[in-house]
This record gives C-alpha cells, structure tokens and sequence, in this order.
C-alpha cells in the first residue's frame, strides 16, 4: 500500500519525509548516548543507522505510514523523528501485530514540548487516515516518554523484558471518542 508521504505543519514543527541528506543527523542523533539511555542503552553506529533509515523509507512504501523527520520551524536540521512502524520484536500476540508508535528527539530538542507536539500531530493523522489500535514500548525509567503516551491514551498493556531490560508495553485503542 504505498503512500504519498504527507507533510504535517504545527504552530511550531514540519512532520516530513526524511531525506537522503538527513542521514547524516539521524545517524549523529542515534550515536548520542543521551538518546539512546532508555532505547536501547547502545549508541548505534552508521551502519545500523543505515539500516534504520532505510527502514523508515519501506514503511511508507510497504506499509502505507511511517516514521516522519521532526523538524522545529527556523532550524535547518530535523530534531528527531516520530510516526509508526512494525517492530516485528517477538514480543507476544498482543503488542506485535500492532502497529507500535515511536518518537526520538535530539538532546537540544528535548523539554522544550517539541516531543508531544510532534507525536500528537503523528496520531492525529494515524487517527484520521488507518484509525485502528497502536502500542508502544517504553522502559519504566524514560518518565518523559510515559508522560506523552500517557497524554496520548496508551495504557499499560504488560511490564516485562526485552534483552534483559525492563519495559513497559503500551496499547492505545484507537481514536478517542
């Protein structure tokens, strides 16, 4: 189910499709240890960053959502990223199937409320255009994630352990009446 990529505006950020010369501030954002502490604790490398971008892309053309470039308005560079994917993380019959929403911003973009902005703007197309359920994933100690899926409607589905680390999952029903 390909899909046009669309562009979303907000008072203050562009949700937009990445582009080949973002990936070189997606691989800087990945291999910043402060971003990674409640991911996977791991700096990612250029290669794996590689293969993450390229993923990003094949979710819009495979399966008709993705991830969009967060770019705050008068900054040059995307501040991070957000939208939906399939984690396929083996995971159980409840959060798999799902499609599972995920935000990332820069150090520099983080507390400045860019992050609820940009995800609430993510769903609220998510809503309109395949309005059906979403998980998440988040570790328990990642509060300022929990706040915007708890902002969002995402409730505890089950705590359990991923490569031996705690997590939360999350499920959000779909669009709220």
């Amino acid at each position: 189910m390909p899909r046009t990529i669309p562009t979303i505006n907000t008072s203050r950020l562009t949700l937009r499709a990445m582009r080949a010369e973002d990936f070189s501030r997606f691989a800087e954002i990945w291999a910043t240890p402060e971003v990674v502490t409640h991911i996977s604790g791991k700096p990612r490398g250029k290669p794996q960053s590689w293969d993450a971008f390229l993923r990003n892309a094949g979710h819009w053309q495979i399966c008709g959502f993705g991830q969009w470039a967060v770019q705050a308005h008068g900054e040059s560079q995307m501040a991070g990223q957000c939208g939906f994917f399939f984690g396929s993380r083996g995971l159980g019959a409840d959060f798999d199937p799902f499609p599972e929403a995920g935000w990332v911003l820069a150090p520099e973009a983080q507390g400045r409320g860019l992050g609820l902005d940009a995800v609430q703007a993510a769903h609220d197309w998510f809503d309109r255009v395949i309005a059906c359920r979403t998980v998440c994933m988040i570790t328990p100690g990642n509060t300022g994630s929990l706040r915007i899926a708890e902002e969002l409607g995402y409730g505890l589905l089950r705590e359990t352990e991923m490569d031996g680390e705690a997590i939360c999952l999350l499920t959000r029903k779909g669009p709220p009446i």
